[in-house]
């Protein structure tokens, strides 16, 4: 899931739409991937990776962005912070596909719970930004659901903690060239350069007889094909929902994925929830209360502002 960026403060209904179908889609991967199996997670990332990429290639074609695209593979520059958001993008993939196979979809939700509150201790730690004694009050609570979750299960819940860092910092590259480079040329860069690696990785497990591509019936190829339109579509959703939406809209849609996740998770896969996970995940709760609330009266603050200048 990519980080918003500044859209137009006027609200729509396609905007809204293509925002909420986004974030549905990506609730719902944790359905999505145990139907990749037997297919392993480094194998199912390496495939998204390469069909991700020829689905791309395609939309490229249908929306004529085949110029943007050539123009960002001739930025250096860009193109450094792309192989780099390329990286974060994988690990990401690879840290919640493994979440979802090894029955710890709860976990990767807890991941995009804290995402948010990553994200204000990257703009304290990278960005120098000042924060808001009622944002370190949430950067409190979140941090104490950490130690909450790590006490109560003798570990830390390091695919939460991968999940939120690698899609933290995933997001603030994306920041940094998303006003230059747009979703289908941005993810085409992105995934090409993660391609060769996907590939030769594919080509070797089809050499020593390890992969599930073409062995495990037309059905499992298909589906491990349909993991780059799954890539694909909440992007483009997502693309159109942050060009109409204001920020504020998005920041609140975005707690649609988690929140499905977890659903999935408790609900559906019946994951086990003992007393120190809810108690962490209600610390994490109360810090994107205090974090949502404070968010909307600054955003209001603003735009007064600017009403009266």
């Amino acid at each position: 899931m990519p980080a918003p960026s500044p859209a137009p403060t006027a609200l729509d209904r396609l905007g809204l739409g293509t925002g909420i179908g986004a974030y549905v889609l990506w609730g719902t991967l944790p359905l999505y991937f145990p139907l990749l199996q037997p297919a392993g997670a480094v194998e199912i990332i390496a495939h998204r990776v390469v069909w991700s990429l020829l689905f791309c290639l395609v939309l490229l074609s249908v929306t004529r962005t085949w110029p943007a695209f050539r123009t960002t593979l001739h930025d250096r520059r860009t193109m450094r912070l792309l192989a780099l958001a390329g990286v974060l993008l994988a690990i990401n993939w690879l840290a919640f596909v493994i979440g979802v196979l090894t029955d710890r979809v709860v976990d990767a939700a807890l991941g995009y719970f804290i995402n948010p509150l990553f994200t204000v201790a990257l703009a304290v730690l990278v960005l120098r930004e000042r924060v808001r004694p009622v944002q370190w009050v949430a950067l409190g609570f979140g941090a104490a659901a950490v130690v909450v979750i790590t006490a109560g299960y003798g570990r830390l819940p390091w695919i939460a903690l991968t999940v939120a860092a690698s899609f933290g910092v995933y997001g603030l590259i994306k920041n940094r060239v998303g006003r230059s480079v747009e979703a289908v040329p941005g993810l085409a860069a992105e995934t090409l350069v993660l391609a060769p690696v996907a590939l030769g990785y594919l080509v070797v497990i089809g050499v020593q007889g390890t992969g599930t591509f073409g062995t495990d019936g037309a059905a499992h190829s298909l589906l491990l094909v349909s993991s780059g339109i799954v890539t694909a579509v909440p992007l483009l959703l997502f693309s159109a929902a942050a060009r109409r939406l204001p920020l504020t809209v998005i920041g609140l849609l975005q707690y649609i994925t988690p929140v499905l996740q977890f659903l999935i998770g408790v609900v559906v896969l019946h994951e086990q929830m003992p007393p120190a996970r809810w108690w962490g995940f209600g610390l994490v709760w109360t810090a994107l209360v205090v974090l949502t609330v404070d968010g909307l009266r600054t955003s209001g603050r603003s735009r007064r502002a600017v009403a009266t200048v």
